[in-house]
């Protein structure tokens, strides 16, 4: 007869027999002390007391790790989809250990029945020190080998010496705090010491390569599989996520056709990719949850439900989880505090994650987190620039946050806007003017488009009105002013008595309140949030203040301790500087004549529902399709997308940063292009005659020219290459590439 066991009764099945098999252990276990025939440590050195003992010891504690790993899944309820393929990774990686430990268990069985017959046949009078002991089976003797090939061992055995108590995952992995069990460990493991003389030496079981995926990535044309992968988001989060992909599945549908008949050259192999949003993790996750339901931002949820479906629709193999018990499960993470590697090759091409789930991932992954952080790709709505990514450089030259010294390639950050060329933009999906024609065809009303004179003001939270009354005043004037904001219950928001507030909004409410308005009113924040370009993609006039100064790190709280230099120029910098009258109208908000009159212009101006291309569905496809084609972060090579031929090389000015000086010629700095400008050769090609060419010190505005002594600099550290920054002293060499129509990420040649 044959039984079939659903994933998680096979979990409590081998849990239930690990349990068994430790209680049996234990049960064999004679401590010397409890003996009477033999007293504590006669005729033994302290180490061959400890050694009997800490074999079953070792054994009970590494079955006690694989029996909470087991109890872990099967107690997960929040992840039931999952579970088939967690379980397959514990089979695996118990099959792994499996070896080590048969050998270990039949070990310690030989030496207790040896000690049993050796107490059945001996008298019960006291022997003296050097008679014959009994059988304990064959002992490794290990010293600490010195091996100019591995120089850390040493240091590396003496550490583990003194701590490989400290985590669970040591226990886990065999060590048992005996020099052999350790140097077996650092050999196989973290491949710090040599192999032991006998033993097959291979790469540790997480550096190897797992087996190839050679599966073509097919544009889908159905999204249902993908509310199935967010099964497992709990709470208002994991709605929000879901329902702006289903709202805006037939769009992500359509465009992803178009995609299929423009990429047929081009098509990739599909990528295991793993989504984990770590802001919506644990305890802080729950509360930036609950966040959504009372008017707190949405720009992190938009970003990631987007970049779920732009995936999927280009084919991928998608994970999604906001669970640290899951991720350490599906990563194969040993048990413990994630002072050792993972147990396996890491089963993602790519891991989308946040500088929270970065956190996580360095605390579960041991030294693999190093091997594989060229797989990562960190969403950072507001950017991190070069030099505040290397930890050393940042720390001596004043740019130590608490968000950077990371380590990583710069272009690895994923922006929510084109702000920060040094990193990639990922964007965003606008909610996009695309009524079906029947929906129009039936409605009773005018089309969903007719404007009224009403306006609707961009703040959800009543903090954010505070000190605007006059500025209010003024637009209410002229057009009938609505408000979105969250009233508690029982309480009533704080707001000017001739606004009208709708309370908090469904996003299906918000947008048909969107639709009727003729201007959408920004009041200084939130910062570079989505909601504008929704705003103007249904028809509205954004109007935003201007701020002078401009806001910093430096002047700003929002922005303090945040890894960039930017100077944010207005609420909405993309707005005003790639979109632009007649759509988005800045205005000095304290100027009563210039915000009347801007109004004014408002109402005497017709637009028509607009939208970037690169904030389209279509735009986001073919950008996240290209960034996973081409970008390769793994190769020790200098990258060659874009082309070199999309380079044009531009000496700026004392004083600007490239990102400026390119700007400035209708270009956008291009970081990937760096190296093709850091020879002396370019230098001689710009007309610059150099005194002195400096390769020895650290500066992310290299390569670069200082007109005082003629001093030119290379740039040695490649993490460095940096469009953003500028001092009086350099002109930098920039290079600048241009841009697709509405598509400031790729290149023209870059498809």
């Amino acid at each position: 007869m044959r039984f079939t066991l659903r994933p998680r009764s096979g979990c409590l099945v081998l849990c239930l027999s690990v349990s068994l098999l430790t209680l049996l252990l234990q049960s064999l276990w004679v401590p010397p002390e409890m003996t009477r025939e033999e007293p504590a440590g006669a005729g033994r050195s302290p180490e061959e007391q400890g050694h009997h003992g800490n074999g079953v010891r070792r054994l009970a504690l590494r079955l006690e790790a694989l029996s909470s790993q087991v109890q872990r899944l099967a107690r997960e309820r929040d992840t039931p989809q999952p579970a088939k393929e967690e379980l397959t990774n514990l089979l695996q990686s118990l099959r792994q250990d499996q070896e080590g430990l048969v050998r270990s268990v039949e070990r310690e069985l030989q030496r207790m029945a040896q000690k049993l017959e050796s107490l059945g046949h001996q008298p019960h009078t006291p022997r003296p020190q050097d008679d014959h002991r009994p059988q304990t089976g064959l002992r490794e003797v290990c010293e600490v080998p010195e091996d100019p090939v591995y120089p850390h061992c040493a240091e590396k055995v003496e550490f583990l010496q003194a701590r490989w108590d400290s985590d669970l995952c040591y226990a886990f992995y065999g060590v048992d705090g005996t020099t052999c069990s350790i140097l077996t460990y650092l050999s196989e493991r973290e491949d710090f010491c040599p192999p032991h003389p006998g033993r097959n030496h291979s790469a540790p079981p997480w550096h190897q390569q797992p087996r190839t995926h050679k599966e073509k990535a097919e544009v889908r044309t159905t999204l249902r599989p993908l509310y199935e992968v967010f099964g497992g988001i709990q709470g208002p989060a994991g709605r929000f996520i879901r329902s702006r992909v289903e709202r805006l599945s037939s769009c992500w549908i359509k465009a992803g056709h178009r995609i299929r008949e423009n990429t047929t050259k081009t098509t990739s192999l599909q990528k295991r990719v793993l989504l984990y949003p770590g802001v919506l993790s644990g305890g802080a996750g729950q509360r930036f949850g609950a966040m959504v339901d009372q008017g707190g931002p949405l720009g992190e949820l938009v970003q990631w439900a987007d970049l779920s479906a732009s995936l999927f629709i280009l084919g991928h193999n998608l994970t999604f989880t906001t669970s640290q018990n899951h991720l350490h499960s599906v990563i194969g993470a040993a048990p413990g505090k994630g002072s050792c590697p993972i147990q396996m090759p890491l089963p993602f091409d790519l891991i989308y994650t946040d500088y929270h789930g970065l956190a996580h991932l360095q605390g579960a992954m041991g030294l693999a987190f190093q091997h594989y952080q060229c797989r990562f790709r960190i969403l950072d709505s507001f950017g991190t620039e070069p030099a505040f990514n290397l930890g050393t450089y940042a720390r001596s030259h004043g740019y130590n946050t608490l968000w950077g010294s990371w380590r990583l390639q710069p272009l690895q950050y994923m922006t929510m806007f084109p702000h920060t060329p040094d990193n990639s933009f990922l964007g965003f999906v606008s909610e996009e003017a695309m009524v079906e024609q029947e929906e129009r065809e039936e409605e009773v009303e005018p089309g969903p488009y007719r404007k009224d004179n009403t306006a609707v003001v961009y703040g959800k939270q009543d903090y954010m009105w505070q000190g605007k009354e006059r500025y209010l005043e003024l637009i209410s004037r002229e057009l009938e002013t609505h408000g979105t904001v969250y009233q508690p219950p029982g309480h009533s928001a704080q707001l000017p008595s001739n606004i009208i507030n709708h309370g908090l909004l469904t996003q299906d409410q918000f947008l048909q309140l969107l639709r009727r308005a003729k201007v959408f009113v920004g009041l200084g924040f939130p910062y570079e949030g989505p909601a504008p370009l929704e705003a103007i993609a249904l028809g509205c006039v954004f109007l935003q203040p201007r701020f002078q100064p401009p806001r910093s790190s430096e002047n700003s709280d929002f922005y303090k301790g945040k890894p960039t230099t930017r100077q944010v120029s207005s609420q909405h910098p993309y707005a005003e500087e790639f979109i632009g009258k007649p759509y988005v109208w800045t205005v000095d908000m304290t100027n009563t004549t210039d915000v009347q009159e801007t109004v004014r212009a408002i109402l005497r101006t017709e637009v028509k529902p607009f939208t970037p291309r690169e904030f389209t569905s279509e735009g986001m496809l073919e950008r996240v399709h290209a960034y996973i084609t081409h970008q390769d972060f793994c190769s020790v090579s200098f990258p060659t997308w874009p082309p070199e031929s999309a380079l044009r090389i531009h000496l700026g000015p004392l004083g600007q940063s490239c990102v400026s000086v390119c700007r400035r010629a209708s270009l956008v700095c291009e970081p990937a292009l760096f190296h093709h400008l850091n020879n002396p050769a370019v230098f001689t090609r710009l007309g610059l005659s150099c005194s002195s060419m400096d390769q020895e010190v650290d500066n992310h505005l290299f390569p670069a020219y200082s007109p005082w002594g003629r001093r030119c600099g290379l740039q040695r550290e490649r993490l460095l290459f940096s469009c953003a920054g500028s001092d009086p002293v350099h002109r930098r060499l920039c290079p600048c590439r241009a841009h697709r129509a509405g598509q400031v990420a790729l290149c023209p040649d870059c498809l």
